[in-house]
């Protein structure tokens, strides 16, 4: 995934799946300026990463 979709998914209303590593993730903050995504992983609220958005997919 680029930085501009993970964006667009980040500011859209709709519920759009994405995985990372083939872990359903919800995208949480993106940092353009890095290629970076804030996501949390699953249902746990603490468990939060900042990863490259590359190993984000849809």
């Amino acid at each position: 995934m680029n930085t501009q979709r993970a964006k667009q998914i980040f500011d859209s209303k709709d519920m759009i799946a994405v995985k990372l590593e083939g872990q359903p993730v919800w995208i949480e903050e993106v940092d353009e300026a890095n290629g970076m995504a804030t996501v949390q992983i699953g249902q746990k609220p603490t468990n939060v990463q900042t990863v490259s958005v590359d190993r984000l997919s849809e």
